[in-house]
């Protein structure tokens, strides 16, 4: 494959009507499928997944191979580098399948999306030839860095981790915090100030590090609610080559702009099929739990927690396809996206504390998924911008929209 074919194949995959094997007899079979995979195969293993560790690799290595097997792999990654070449908006119902449990992208090979779209539109030929297959293969990991201890993570323009030019390429030095998965990681992505001083727009960049380069360090991991897999990671001078700058120099904040678009859509539709599991376990627990006067579901307060979940379910979904068929179209789509990240957070959270509340305590316990979903929908409300910026930044476009509408009409 030719630099053109590598640099246009992560373009098609976000534009082209989706074709390959794996899509052949129309979407809702596809997502069937792929539903009764995340169920069959993936629900099983989760608590050992979650554990991490090296009793992680056995579980993963099975789950990736089933998944090729069944023709399932990297669905919505590029045809010409071993995927299933699905379009964006195909993929919207299979994400949501996928996202039913945390582990679904990872064992179905679609986790490296947000990677393979970046890489492949902003990354060198070296990177691009090195990388892009493997990636989509499985056989390298990477991870991305931005979020720096004491600094906000809503405030990119803080960052502290500098790289500095050197013959050939650049020297990095810093620190940065709840780095998703670095422990396995082969690649990381970091922001870094390459010019300008704290506080300046300009002068950030992002660079491709390689785990193993002297000089880098995963200095401890930090549990989340009692969970693994984030953790924090040092640059203490670390070599990186020219060719491993991401896009120009002094661009990160553009780029970083077209990733974050596409991964908060992305998890939106994930913890929608989170809240839609939550849902489904709240509905069957109160159809099968007995009590003194007959079943949970004949209890007016029950029917409730059922009304209100279904209520938030089919609120919050139009909301997630809608910024996803504008993402997918590569249109300005902020507020979408704003909206969908905000509402897919808070009705994971609600939907999954109501299934809690009727399981009573054994919601509480090592039985259900409850308290993973329960974990996952209170931190989806932080991570990716917190309520409070997506509120701030949603409403702000509004006003602004609504105030030029009432200039032009008044005129």
């Amino acid at each position: 494959m030719t630099d053109h074919d590598v640099a246009t194949a992560g373009r098609g995959s976000a534009r082209a009507s989706g074709t390959g094997g794996a899509a052949e007899g129309g979407p809702e079979p596809l997502r069937q499928r792929v539903s009764a995979f995340v169920r069959d195969r993936v629900f099983p293993v989760e608590a050992l997944l979650d554990a991490g560790g090296p009793g992680t690799a056995e579980p993963r290595r099975r789950l990736r191979a089933e998944a090729r097997a069944a023709g399932l792999w990297a669905l919505p990654l590029p045809s010409g580098l071993g995927g299933g070449g699905l379009s964006l908006s195909a993929y919207g119902p299979i994400a949501e399948a996928e996202g039913a449990s945390d582990h679904g992208p990872a064992a179905l090979g679609s986790a490296p999306l947000l990677d393979v779209t970046m890489l492949a539109r902003h990354g060198s030929a070296r990177v691009r030839s090195a990388y892009l297959r493997r990636l989509v293969s499985g056989d390298l990991r990477t991870c991305y860095a931005m979020t720096e201890p004491d600094v906000p993570g809503t405030e990119p323009l803080l960052t502290a981790t500098r790289a500095e030019p050197r013959s050939g390429g650049w020297t990095v030095t810093g620190r940065k915090w709840f780095v998703s998965h670095a422990a396995e990681a082969d690649l990381v992505t970091v922001l870094a100030r390459t010019s300008g001083a704290v506080g300046d727009r300009g002068g950030l960049s992002l660079l491709l590090v390689p785990t193993d380069s002297p000089g880098f360090r995963v200095v401890r991991e930090l549990p989340v609610l009692g969970a693994g897999g984030q953790y924090e990671i040092a640059f203490d001078r670390v070599e990186v080559a020219g060719d491993q700058l991401v896009g120009e120099a002094g661009q990160a904040l553009a780029i970083a702009g077209e990733r974050l678009q596409l991964g908060r859509t992305l998890r939106a539709l994930r913890w929608v099929g989170q809240a839609q599991r939550a849902y489904d376990l709240l509905c069957g627990r109160a159809v099968a739990r007995q009590g003194a006067h007959g079943p949970l579901a004949d209890r007016q307060l029950v029917q409730q927690h059922v009304f209100e979940s279904l209520l938030a379910l089919r609120s919050t979904r139009p909301l997630v396809y809608e910024a996803m068929a504008l993402v997918a179209e590569g249109r300005d789509a902020r507020v979408e996206v704003g909206l969908a990240k905000t509402a897919a957070a808070r009705t994971l959270q609600e939907v999954a504390d109501r299934a809690v509340q009727v399981f009573g305590a054994a919601g509480l316990g090592p039985d259900t998924a409850l308290p993973a979903l329960l974990r996952t929908g209170r931190t989806a409300r932080i991570l990716d911008g917190p309520d409070e910026q997506h509120v701030g930044a949603v409403a702000r476009r509004a006003l602004r929209s609504a105030t030029a509408g009432s200039a032009v009409r008044s005129g």
